[in-house]
């Protein structure tokens, strides 16, 4: 066979070696926005180093590698004593320690944490998204941990070290420690009030035995964990540790991984309860109360994992777009991709932005942006985490059936795309907490209104928007019913003034036009044909 007859042509270079913070204008705009001045440099200086190193070919190596051998379980030695560990390919723990190390779980104590880590994890996690479920975990365990000032004393310099150790052992000589959580049970699912894990209290102050199960224990392999129990005194939250101070092992026998869809680099267990020693954690009774503002920052990073998958989505789609010929010319330049490339920059956009803006909200702790987080976060995570899987499949689309192929990566991203729609309360869930806030706290509206309202009269078209969202608000008629409606209409006008208010004229008209002035069809690259789509393109396309 001649060897011409091999010969390449017409295929788009592998997207490696960039810079993924810098090249993101929608990331790196939000962070110039939202952080504060003095920090401005070194916080670009942090972020772009993270960006190149998550760019590299290194990088993505570790998160193929990491994938393509999950993690397994060890529930016995050779000996047959029972020892409940996760064996991880060294990829793993690799992009776990880069995690660790810039930052990713510490927000909570340095200035303008909230923002730097939100676009860190948003950097970060697009070379490999697995990871990332006990890198949140052990950043969002830290304000329920404060309920208890000598608990969070003990725990949270290791929660926040940026030194990643691998490895069960006594806590007291780690640098670095993870976190887990253990709320949903096989009874019982979302509806965490019918857990059945009872907790025993025993002489010494705070001090329980717990005995049960829990049908999802995310990240078994971390030094501790948030659990839910019902103890005397009713549904309470407890810390339980791997390793007891003396280093003896705690009981906590994993009954097996669970085998998922996607998210295959990280291990997600079944764990039994039985005589396991515990913490409370806040007080009897309040286990939900306690543990909620955790739920919160989870919700939060599944906005940001979302919007980091649909970001790494966008990339690769433009980028192969820019590369590819058909039909007599580069893909990107045909107007009927140039407008679904066009379509997918938009959802990806108005992610981020609005992700950007509720990681503000956390670092200013104002009472409005208090308020505004109680509305805002669920409703974020119930619309840009479904939006997610829609974007990967047509991304996946653009590259044809090269992104139909595990090489291309898209795959793996598609796989991943529906977790974080599921993952810290499903849809139903969210749209009902809305439902609840709106009902029990009239100060989270209000904040929210003011906040759409500071782009009102820049847009007719988010005018409307927003004349028809208070009129939805204003009928409590069969609310439940109509609660994802609601919360649908409540993001995207969101979405909408933020975009108003920050993105370039041409992001916002597209994003008005189509998401909010019904100028838009069932599937993506039905935009308006008459907007300036190739400048939106353009400003969505990694240069490399």
């Amino acid at each position: 066979m001649a060897a011409t007859t091999h010969t390449v042509t017409n295929q788009a270079p592998p997207l490696v070696e960039y810079d993924v913070f810098t090249s993101d204008r929608a990331l790196s705009e939000g962070v110039e926005r939202h952080i504060a001045p003095e920090l401005a440099e070194a916080v670009r200086e942090e972020l772009a180093g993270l960006g190149r190193t998550a760019g590299s070919f290194q990088a993505q190596e570790w998160g193929v590698q990491a994938n393509e051998n999950p993690p397994k379980l060890r529930t016995h030695d050779r000996y047959g004593h029972r020892i409940d560990e996760v064996e991880f390919h060294p990829a793993w723990h690799r992009l776990l320690d880069r995690a660790v190390a810039a930052g990713l779980t510490d927000a909570w104590g340095r200035p303008g944490g909230h923002v730097r880590r939100a676009a860190g994890f948003l950097v970060w996690t697009q070379a490999e998204a697995g990871h990332g479920c006990p890198v949140s975990m052990t950043h969002a365990a830290v304000p329920a941990l404060r309920t208890d000032p000598a608990l969070a004393a003990e725990w949270e310099p290791r929660l926040t070290s940026h030194v990643y150790e691998e490895g069960l052992t006594t806590p007291s000589l780690k640098a670095g420690a993870l976190f887990g959580m253990g709320m949903t049970e096989k009874q019982g699912g979302s509806d965490v009030r019918a857990n059945t894990t009872r907790a025993e209290p025993l002489a010494g102050a705070g001090e329980y035995l717990l005995t049960g199960h829990k049908w999802f224990c995310s990240a078994p392999m971390s030094d501790g964990f948030l659990v839910l129990a019902q103890a005397p005194g009713g549904l309470s939250c407890f810390l339980v540790p791997r390793v007891l101070a003396d280093g003896t092992r705690n009981v906590f026998r994993i009954q097996r991984l669970k085998d998922k869809l996607g998210n295959r680099s990280n291990a997600s267990s079944e764990v039994e309860f039985d005589g396991t020693w515990a913490r409370l954690v806040g007080e009897e009774g309040r286990g939900v109360r306690t543990i909620i503002e955790m739920v919160a920052a989870t919700r939060l990073d599944c906005v940001l994992g979302s919007a980091a998958l649909m970001r790494q989505s966008v990339a690769q789609a433009t980028h192969h777009a820019a590369y590819r010929s058909a039909f007599g010319g580069k893909l990107i330049d045909k107007p009927l991709m140039r407008n679904v490339l066009a379509d997918l920059a938009l959802e990806s956009e108005a992610a981020t932005t609005l992700a950007m803006r509720l990681a503000a909200a956390y670092d200013s702790d104002t009472e409005q942006d208090r308020a505004f987080l109680r509305l805002a976060v669920p409703a974020a995570k119930y619309w840009v985490t479904k939006r997610c899987a829609p974007v990967a499949a047509e991304a996946l689309e653009c590259l044809g059936g090269n992104g139909y192929v595990e090489d291309s990566g898209m795959p793996r991203l598609l796989r991943e795309s529906p977790l974080n729609s599921i993952w810290e309360g499903s849809g139903n869930v969210q749209a009902l907490d809305v439902l609840r806030a709106l009902q029990r706290e009239p100060q989270a509206l209000n904040a929210f209104l003011t906040e759409i309202g500071q782009a009102r009269g820049a847009d007719h078209r988010l005018d409307g928007a927003i004349k028809d969202l208070l009129t939805e608000l204003a009928d409590l008629g069969g609310m439940e019913g109509r609660a994802r409606r609601v919360v649908e209409r409540m993001a995207l006008v969101l979405q909408g003034s933020l975009l108003v208010r920050w993105a370039p004229p041409e992001v916002a008209d597209a994003f008005c036009a189509s998401r909010l002035g019904g100028d838009w069809g069932a599937a993506f690259g039905t935009l308006p044909h008459s907007l300036d789509l190739a400048a939106v393109v353009e400003r969505a396309r990694v240069e490399v």
